[in-house]
């Protein structure tokens, strides 16, 4: 019996073929919103938690709370209150393996004749620093080589400063000089791409070279990254330095003027942040829906009164009201699922444009569409009980016809 209402419901569709289209353009309108913005949100949590995975849940990093202000990156502050004793401080708590430092500075870079103010980073002159900043931001070099003890007025960069990501006119290569505050540095190396727009644009310096020609106290420092050592748990750690930390500067819980952050706590921060901006997105595209549900009971109303005749005659020969209703059920709710198939398509296409666009244009691999299946299954079942349920009115109009009053209607 369902088979048969099924066949009689597409049938009915494809007899008005343009209303069928024009009534679905709200649902594929608002369901390709929703897969796109769903799909992309998705795809950038997972991008990130991946970025998260493989720096290791066994780092964290300790910053000062002072350069939160500033709109530059961690460190960035000249009010940095981060110095050589607060490692020294956190290198004695139990459960710390290695402790790294590194200066986070704004100059300006010139190159080819173009001036640009940006960032320069440290790389630690000690071996453990070295290894574990190295390690922390997952430093791979494409061409040349990193920074070695004893290096001074060497850079590396990352692959989009090298590529014209800075620098507009020219591609850097290795052996070219890049001036930093009048300072000449020669690039010995040149970073993989990564696809983490922050690793990709980054200048690492020398730090005893950055500290002298930019005058920097030698026990400043601006971010502090520590390694917890195996099978200890980071969160304990984190708590038992922030403890040691507070104790050494006097300071009571609540007044801090620094700040820990783990790899898990950054990532649920992301996280929240990015499910927020997902449900107001979609809630705007709701609205898509909202309307495309307007048009399938407009068009259902509209056959209820061109069909009255066959209702009539359909009645007359033995058909109760649940059958009538649920014809016009199966069709509004065909009308919704159809326009939800072509919506996932359209999401699927969209969302794909924007992942190639952004690794194109900006380089970067973190904007990524991903598709679970709960999202397809429930694209469809959404799309399927709109339809239906702005159907449902029309079908119990439909229903409600006295034959003899059907088969009069002219």
């Amino acid at each position: 019996m369902i088979k048969d209402y099924l066949k009689v419901g597409i049938s009915n569709l494809f007899h008005r073929k343009l209303r069928s289209w024009l009534t679905m353009v709200g649902i594929f309108i608002g369901i390709a919103a929703v897969v796109a913005l769903i799909s992309l949100g998705q795809g950038m949590k997972e991008a990130i938690g991946n970025v998260f995975l493989n720096i290791g849940s066994d780092k964290l990093v300790v910053r000062a709370k002072s350069g939160l202000q500033f709109s530059g990156p961690p460190g960035s502050s000249s009010a940095s209150n981060l110095t050589a004793h607060d490692i020294d401080v956190i290198k004695r708590v139990k459960g710390v393996e290695e402790v790294g430092a590194r200066l986070i500075k704004p100059a300006k870079l010139e190159f080819s004749k173009e001036v640009r103010f940006y960032f320069a980073a440290s790389m630690p002159d000690d071996e453990e620093g070295r290894r574990l900043i190295t390690e922390v931001n997952r430093y791979e070099i494409e061409s040349g080589r990193l920074l070695k003890k004893g290096d001074r007025f060497k850079i590396f960069i990352g692959s989009n400063v090298a590529n014209k990501g800075v620098f507009k006119k020219k591609n850097i290569e290795l052996g070219n000089t890049i001036k930093i505050n009048s300072a000449e540095f020669e690039v010995v190396g040149i970073l993989k791409k990564s696809g983490n727009p922050q690793q990709d644009r980054v200048v690492i310096v020398p730090e005893d070279t950055l500290r002298e020609f930019l005058r920097i106290d030698e026990k400043k420092v601006d971010v502090i990254a520590v390694k917890v050592q195996k099978g200890v748990d980071v969160n304990k750690v984190a708590e038992e330095i922030e403890k040691a930390m507070r104790r050494d500067r006097d300071l009571e819980i609540g007044k801090e003027d620094f700040e820990l952050s783990t790899p898990q706590q950054i990532l649920a921060t992301l996280d929240n942040i990015l499910t927020i901006a997902q449900i107001v997105l979609v809630g705007i595209a709701a609205i898509s829906l909202l309307v495309g549900g307007i048009g399938i009971a407009n068009t259902m109303y509209t056959a209820v009164v061109e069909r009255t005749k066959e209702i009539g005659i359909m009645k007359s020969v033995g058909a109760q009201n649940k059958d009538i209703m649920l014809i016009f059920l199966i069709e509004s709710g065909l009308l919704g699922l159809t326009g939800g198939a072509i919506g996932i398509a359209i999401g699927i296409g969209l969302s794909k444009l924007v992942e190639f666009l952004a690794f194109k244009f900006l380089g970067t691999s973190l904007i990524k569409a991903f598709f679970p299946w709960y999202l397809i299954i429930g694209a469809l079942l959404f799309s399927f009980l709109v339809g239906a349920i702005s159907g449902l009115l029309p079908a119990r109009q439909a229903a409600s016809l006295k034959p003899v009053d059907a088969l009069r209607y002219e």
